[in-house]
């Protein structure tokens, strides 16, 4: 009971729990919707990949925002509604350090012709790819790097 476990062991089941928890109904209401309103698969398809990278990406920012903070729900909230939905909206190179960006791009990218109206709000493919895989490999690294430097009672 005393043996101490590795920090990577306390963080991935975590991040697996979000994932697994707010994956599904984030993605298959995207996927739904975006069929229902286009009446295509392609798009659907699109907005299912896109999606998960981008609930992947909050995941991963937002365990260690509860690690940061006490008050990691309204953080969260002003992170989204302000740098997300206001700053990133207005300030184009904004958008290459935004979740949503990513998100927005990936769905874009695979699908150009069927998701058209997104093109204002587009980073390039390649970069919104390794935007998401950067943002979750790091947000991750920095949760375990709390947890090992956390006094715990």
């Amino acid at each position: 009971v005393l043996k101490p476990i590795s920090r990577l062991r306390i963080v991935l089941p975590k991040l697996a729990a979000v994932i697994v928890v707010a994956g599904p109904v984030v993605i298959l209401s995207g996927g739904i919707a975006t069929f229902v309103g286009l009446d295509s698969l392609r798009p659907a398809v699109a907005a299912a990949v896109g999606l998960s990278v981008g609930v992947i990406a909050y995941a991963a920012v937002f365990t260690w925002a509860g690690l940061m903070t006490t008050r990691a729900l309204p953080l969260a909230l002003i992170y989204v509604l302000v740098w997300e939905g206001i700053v990133s909206t207005f300030l184009g190179g904004v958008r290459y350090m935004s979740v949503r960006a990513y998100t927005l791009s990936i769905i874009h990218g695979l699908d150009e012709d069927g998701l058209s109206t997104l093109t204002d709000r587009v980073i390039e493919f390649p970069a919104a790819v390794m935007g998401g895989f950067l943002v979750s490999i790091v947000f991750a690294w920095l949760t375990v790097r709390r947890l090992r430097r956390m006094d715990v009672p």
